[in-house]
């Protein structure tokens, strides 16, 4: 292969990743001929793990039978998805708790997680995206429901 050819490449990489971030998309694979024996497969990937937009979501009514507790009456109401321990979905997509139906769940509150461990899936377009704990803890809340629907930067689950 030629320094030519080379650059060539390069710079034909580059463009693909330029397209990839002003597109906003997460994959791009392609695979470029230049002969029968000769040919260049490039797939381009980014994680999207970057803050998220905030999103307002409403508060899940309180049942009237419950007393609030005199601290939780002075507190302000917090949005999940900005606690420090917050899991928000990189995507759109459907969730999952387990890997298949009828499997025991990834994590359930009070499990205890190692950072990269799987802790639910979501589903987009047909593809099943692990979605990994960020960091080591144990997960203190799941704020969604196997099989819901969930946006982009919604809050999961909550690890400390």
């Amino acid at each position: 292969m030629t320094r030519k050819s080379q650059d060539a490449d390069v710079a034909f990489i580059e463009a693909l990743a330029e397209l990839l971030r002003a597109n906003e998309l997460t994959e791009l694979e392609v695979k470029r001929e230049y002969g029968e024996d000769d040919s260049l497969n490039v797939r381009v990937c980014r994680q999207l793990f970057a803050a998220p937009a905030p999103v307002a979501y409403a508060a899940p009514a309180a049942p009237a039978a419950a007393p609030a507790a005199p601290a939780e009456a002075a507190a302000p109401v917090e949005d999940p998805a900005q606690l420090p321990g917050a899991v928000t979905s990189p995507m759109v997509g459907t969730v999952y708790m387990a890997a298949e139906p009828g499997a025991a769940p990834f994590v359930e509150v009070g499990t205890t997680v190692t950072e990269g461990q799987t802790v639910l899936i979501v589903e987009a377009m047909k593809t099943m995206n692990q979605i990994p704990a960020p960091r080591a803890g144990t997960v203190k809340r799941i704020l969604v429901e196997n099989g819901a629907p969930v946006e982009f930067g919604a809050p999961l689950m909550i690890i400390e």
